[in-house]
């Protein structure tokens, strides 16, 4: 029996301990839900995905959206959908923009501990979801008002699907087919065909690199499910591009040409470099990042630096995880148009790919190694083999159960600096957020609601750039200053929302308006507009 103070055991307590994984669920949950806080829309286009649901409840616009600027919205309305159904459930805004992509989160998390816990053991669980917990990625997007989680989450679906049907070696029947064809549908009713960048270029690079590493004798594994669901999903999604084009005005050149097409080209979307992704992954996935690479180092130097031994010994599935992986991160990397948040469905086939890397060591150290004598091992001449054999065996044995217990300790170590870093960073930039006014709009916005609520005020937001600032006063629509001017000296108007650089002008032409005190605080270390209110 083993010491139970030596390292391996010290650190197998931790990831083998079932306290472990609630304790990392409740801090991931908890890093999930106060990520973005203050809750604010200025930044990262949650204003044009919050509009869409806006508007189907304010305007019965279910099928095509606008932007707050009255360009055509350019993501298909399935998150918005959900989103306007949500509001008619908990009459929150808030809790409608941002509950799909959390749920879509703590739905991710969970799914990728069991997938891990029941292919590799409580380890590789603990593994996968302190990966995708603690890292910068998840929490900054598990609330914001943003379609990636909730398509990260029906990829995985589909990815885990095929992994499976790896894994046991079945074939695939309609049943599965018809799984495929509906996450595909749901996947292309969130954001496109962009689907296809994360899965065909993994599926294809399994098909083609497996089929020439199979042994002879070897079941036939395959990870693609037929064409069928792949266009049958392609088709839904047309149904509505192709209802857009003939009833939305505007529709082709912004959804079609600039949203599409442009993403393809330099002109239109600013291009960045093709390794974009490959710094940005290593720092935002750190430190699991350095630990996937650290543990491939290990096995390589197991295998005495022997690539393409190491790529004919790896497993179906965990060939798929690779492929998967590295298919989607090539495949973005192409596209000139980039952003980090874009490349956020490979987190989580990384984080089963690493529970996988770590259990790959448990079975190195736990796999039989050493072999007594019996009448089947005996030499030529009647002779038991030689004593050096199992010495042998014993210090391969021994070297094994070192290696697995390095690896078992700089998971441990990686795990805690997780919690450290990953949650330091989001508690010190929630305070940042409070501390320099970052919803200094939404404050705004509900002051001015609650005070035209109480002397029953009609009032309008001039034109502005803030596209978040008309869903903060619930509004549809700006209005144009020259507008604003008439409306106000007609006496339909009682109080009017603009800029700080509009209102000397507007104080000049509207009769009887005056400054009230109601200003939006200045946003410290932003530079960006200020806004007043403007009352009879």
């Amino acid at each position: 029996m083993r010491d139970v103070s030596t390292p391996l055991d010290m650190t197998s307590i931790l990831l083998e301990d079932r306290r472990t994984v609630w304790m990392l669920a409740a801090v991931s949950f908890l890093l999930f839900l106060i990520g973005n806080l203050p809750w604010q829309l200025d930044d990262y286009d949650q204003a044009k995905q919050a509009f869409t649901s806006f508007q189907m409840i304010k305007e019965g616009r279910w099928f095509y959206q606008q932007t707050p600027h009255e360009h055509v919205a350019t993501k298909p309305p399935l998150i918005g959908l959900i989103s306007a159904a949500l509001y008619g459930l908990s009459r929150s805004w808030d809790v409608a923009w941002r509950l799909p992509s959390f749920l879509a989160a703590v739905a991710l998390a969970l799914l990728l501990f069991r997938t891990a816990e029941s292919a590799y053991g409580l380890t590789a669980g603990v593994i996968a979801l302190g990966a995708f917990g603690l890292n910068l990625l998840s929490p900054r997007l598990a609330t914001l008002v943003r379609t990636d989680m909730p398509l990260a989450l029906v990829i995985f679906l589909i990815g885990v699907l095929i992994w499976q049907k790896i894994r046991d070696e079945t074939e695939w029947r309609l049943r599965d087919q018809v799984y495929v064809f509906a996450l595909l549908t749901v996947a292309m009713l969130i954001k496109g065909p962009i689907v296809y960048a994360f899965l065909l270029p993994g599926i294809a690079l399994f098909q083609w690199r497996y089929g020439r590493a199979r042994p002879p004798g070897a079941p036939a594994q395959s990870a693609w499910p037929g064409w069928w669901p792949w266009i049958a999903s392609l088709a839904v999604f047309l149904v509505w591009v192709i209802g857009g084009i003939f009833f939305q005005s505007g529709f082709f050149d912004e959804v079609v040409m600039r949203e599409f097409v442009g993403r393809f080209g330099e002109t239109i979307h600013r291009p960045q470099p093709l390794y974009f992704y490959l710094p940005h992954l290593l720092h935002k996935f750190a430190p699991w990042s350095v630990l996937m690479i650290a543990v491939a180092l290990v096995d390589l130097h197991s295998r005495k630096w022997r690539l393409r031994s190491a790529f004919r010994e790896i497993s179906p599935e965990i060939l798929w995880l690779l492929c998967w992986s590295l298919g989607g991160l090539i495949v973005m990397s192409l596209i000139p148009s980039k952003r980090v948040d874009r490349v956020f469905p490979i987190i989580p086939p990384l984080c089963l790919l690493l529970a996988a890397q770590i259990a790959s060591r448990d079975s190195c150290s736990h796999g039989s190694v050493s072999r007594p004598p019996t009448s089947d091992n005996f030499d030529l001449t009647g002779h038991p083999p030689s004593p050096s054999y199992g010495e042998a065996s014993r210090l391969v044995a021994t070297t094994n159960e070192k290696t697995r217990a390095s690896v078992h300790k700089w998971s441990a170590v990686v795990l805690i600096l997780a919690i450290l870093v990953t949650g330091g960073y989001t508690i010190a930039k929630v305070i940042s957020g409070y501390r320099h006014d970052r919803d200094a709009l939404a404050v705004f916005g509900r002051k001015v609601r609650r005070e035209a609520a109480a002397h029953h005020w009609r009032y309008e937001i001039v034109s502005a750039k803030d596209e978040g600032l008309l869903l903060y006063l619930q509004k549809t629509r700006f209005i144009e200053r020259d507008r604003a001017v008439v409306e106000w000296n007609k006496g339909n108007l009682d109080a009017l929302v603009a800029s700080t650089e509009k209102t000397p002008g507007l104080i000049s032409q509207v009769r009887g308006g005056t400054l009230s005190q109601l200003k939006s605080s200045e946003r410290k270390k932003e530079q960006r507009t200020s806004y007043v209110l403007i009352t009879r």
